[in-house]
């Protein structure tokens, strides 16, 4: 059950486009076509990271907070992409808060690691 108003909700409920990610440039995240997908988030969410499907179930709670479990992705090795699915795997379930401002969110551990998107749809 989801405890955010029904505003926040709705601004999560599309898909993202990963712009902002440890030491990836926006560059090879526009490449590989790096993208977080909340659009029917009750049902669960999915991802890319340039080769594999990565899914997870999403709950959101009260004061922007988000949690993320039963991280799980396709096996394919694709050189080249592993790092970054690598490292956004590990990240997404450590994720507790969250932020919508304009097209923008920013998902954020208790640790300050962040992840920023912008929206799919945003022009």
């Amino acid at each position: 059950m989801s405890f955010a108003p029904q505003k926040e909700i709705y601004s999560l409920k599309r898909k993202w486009m990963l712009v902002e990610f440890q030491g990836f440039t926006k560059e090879e995240l526009i490449q590989k076509k790096a993208y977080l997908d909340l659009t029917h988030f009750e049902k669960g969410g999915g991802a890319k990271m340039g080769c594999n499907s990565i899914f997870f179930s999403v709950k959101l709670k009260n004061n922007h907070r988000i949690h993320f479990s039963g991280v799980g992705s396709t096996m394919m090795y694709c050189d080249g992409n592993m790092k970054l699915e690598e490292n956004f795997g590990k990240l997404l379930p450590t994720i507790t808060k969250y932020q919508v401002k304009g097209h923008f969110l920013t998902l954020k551990n208790k640790n300050g690691q962040t992840m920023k998107f912008v929206a799919e749809d945003w022009d």
